[in-house]
This record gives structure tokens, sequence and C-alpha cells, in this order.
């Protein structure tokens, strides 16, 4: 059952038995690693943000300082020992935006602040079933499943997009949208969601969404839909303001797919044959990984791709050139230095051990690894001051 981790109904599943009979949980003690590799590359360091298991409450932060070459684990517990819980339950997405670090915890229902210099608490958005983040103007953007964490075909409660003011901490206003809305992009004076209907999609693929909302910025309405695939996940503007989407299909006959939207015509005009799980925009350059599970086979089959966006190409279809793709188990998140061009991607391992992250060079090949905390995946670089 663990290898569902990977799709929306996976943290549902898991925490019917894992509450149930769960005892407390100790969460990783802070500690460094010294990985000799310190470098001058226009960014202080990253910041790793581990999702933990649902209902674990283990959601931690590392941090790479690239001055020092330091990988340090857990520094949220380290630098703020007096919060209750820690981080929380579920990291689902991190953020740099001005000179605060944002942190979507998913089932805990917030969105952490942070200085993004010092990583020390400067309070807490409540926002239910929280998603994912982006900024525009002083506000961030957060998606929201708005119910509760239920898998159910019969699911009634559709999804919105909070708009928080950045300065206050504070709702100000809700944009009611599909059905468990997932990633979000703001574009060309648009905000695009993508809707996954996860919840209720189980076992009846008809009843996933397949839609991407369209926000209008100005009056923070929802102008129409764009009909792409089933149980959609993330979505990312190209240089041109064409859109990338994702598609985690039915784990069935419905595989996996990579959607482009043409921005001026308002509609997906060509479907690439890579799965997708995760990926990471370079330039023109879409880095992508893929876990893909089959509840036909019971099994994954794991691939890396690079898609040029600007020809719609599948350019490269194994970006680990060095075979240490086999030292990963699953892997679960990735990021591409702007200046370095290094890959750096995390795995998962068996999802309630401490995982790993891989730094790879420009041309696939290994560099060094460390340990992480639990289910390591989400990256947020710091630029230098």
């Amino acid at each position: 059952m663990r290898k569902l981790l990977f799709f929306v109904l996976a943290p549902l599943l898991l925490i019917l038995a894992t509450l149930s009979c769960r005892k407390d949980v100790e969460v990783f003690i802070n500690e460094d690693t010294s990985l000799d590799t310190a470098t001058l590359n226009g960014y202080a360091g990253f910041y790793l943000l581990n999702e933990g298991n649902m209902g674990s409450n283990k959601s931690t932060l590392d941090y790479f300082d690239y001055t020092t070459g330091k990988y340090q684990r857990n520094i949220y517990a380290a630098i703020n020992p007096n919060v209750p819980k820690e981080l929380g339950d579920v990291g689902n997405d991190i953020a740099i935006y001005g000179n605060r670090l944002y942190v979507v915890v998913n089932a805990s229902n917030k969105v952490e602040v942070m200085d993004a210099r010092t990583a020390r608490r400067i309070g807490q958005v409540e926002i239910p079933n929280c998603r994912y983040i982006n900024f525009h103007e002083g506000y961030a953007y957060v998606t929201s499943y708005a119910g509760p964490i239920q898998v159910n075909p019969d699911y009634t409660q559709k999804g919105y997009v909070a708009k928080v003011d950045t300065a206050a901490l504070s709702v100000v206003d809700k944009c009611i949208v599909g059905y468990q809305p997932d990633g979000i992009e703001i574009t060309g004076g648009k905000i695009y969601v993508a809707n996954s209907g996860g919840y209720m999609g189980a076992g009846n693929t008809a009843k996933y969404e397949r839609t991407v909302s369209v926000i209008d910025l100005a009056t923070f309405r929802e102008d129409k839909r764009i009909d792409v695939a089933y149980n959609l996940h993330h979505i990312k503007a190209d240089r041109r303001g064409n859109l990338w989407v994702t598609s985690r299909g039915d784990y069935k006959s419905l595989p996996s797919r990579l959607y482009f939207i043409d921005k001026d015509q308002q509609k997906v005009t060509d479907t690439l044959p890579v799965a997708v799980s995760n990926y990471y925009l370079d330039g023109d350059s879409l880095y992508i990984y893929s876990t893909e599970w089959s509840y036909v086979t019971y099994s994954n089959v794991i691939s890396y791709s690079i898609v040029n966006t600007r020809t719609r190409e599948v350019v490269n279809r194994s970006f680990i050139t060095d075979g240490t793709d086999k030292e990963i188990e699953i892997p679960y998140g990735i990021m591409v230095h702007p200046v370095t061009k290094d890959i750096y991607v995390t795995d998962a391992g068996n999802y309630v051990s401490p995982g790993m992250l891989y730094c790879f060079t420009k041309n696939g090949k290994k560099k060094w690894s460390v340990r992480t905390g639990d289910i390591p995946a989400h990256f947020a670089l710091l630029p230098k001051s």
C-alpha cells in the first residue's frame, strides 16, 4: 500500500491504518552533515521540505548551505523549539516570496510562515486541506480541497483558491473552483488551477475532475474551464506563457501524461507520451521523473526524461547517465540549479524511514548524496542577500 503515496488517495488510505493504532513518534533530531561542496553560485542555499507520513506529525525542514557545504536536518525544530507539534502533518509545498519562507502543511490545515534567512517562525495562515501556493503582487494564492480528508465517490465539497494578504497573513478572499484543486500557476493576468477530483475518482475513473480552472486576477472570479484529462496534478507556465499540465491517469488503463495548453487558444493543442510524477522547469528544459504505479501489474515503472518546451519534444529519456539511478528506490522530488545546472533528485525509499537527496552534475553524473527526513519532496532556493 505504501507505493500509493504518489497519488492523492494514498495518504487517505494510510491514515485509516495508522491513526487507529498510532503511538507517539519521535521526530528527527537536528544534525549537520559536511559535504565539502562549498561553492559560490548566486544562491545562499536551498530548503528541502520533507512531507512525513500522514498522521505521524513528522514533516521536517532541511537546509543546504552553499557557502559552507553543510547539510542541516530538521532545522525548524531546532530554531523554533517552543512551537507545539513542530512543523506539522504533511508538508505539501514550499516557496520563498520576498523575505519570507512559506510552507503549506496539508493535514495540519495551515500555511506556516518563516523568515527566509533564519527559518524563525513569524506566524501561520489557517487554510483547510491546503495544497499548493503561488504569489502575485503582495498576495499568496493557495489551493484548498476545502473539505475533510476523505476518499468518497460522492464527495460534495468543491475546492477553492484562497487569496492571502502576505503583510497581514490573513485570507481576504476565496474563489470556488473544481473538486480537489492541486497545482496553481499565475501568468498573463490569469490564475490557472489544476483540478484533480482525487477523492471521488478512486475506483471510478469517470468521477475524476479533468479541467483547469481559469481565474481572472483582477476580479478573482473563475472565467472558464479548460478540458484537459482526468486527475490533473501539476501546472507550470513556460517562458512564452504556455502551460504544461500533468495528469496522474487512473493507475489502470489510463496512463499519466503531459499536456500542452496554448495560451492564445486557451485549449490543449498537444499531448506528450511521457508519464509525469513531478517536474522542474529550467529555461526551456522540463526535467521530469515518473514513478508510475499500476493496479494492473502492481508494480512501478520509473523514468527520467527531459522535454524541450519550445519544440515540444522529448529530447532525453534518461538524464541520469552513470547508472546511479539504480540507487534511487522511489524518486519523489526534483530541482535544477539555475546557474550550475546541477540536478537534485530525492528518494522517498520506504516512506517511513529517512529518505535521501542525490546531486548530479548537468551531465547526469552523481556528485554526492545525503540522508534527509521522511519523504523528502519539495525545494526552495534561497537567493544571496
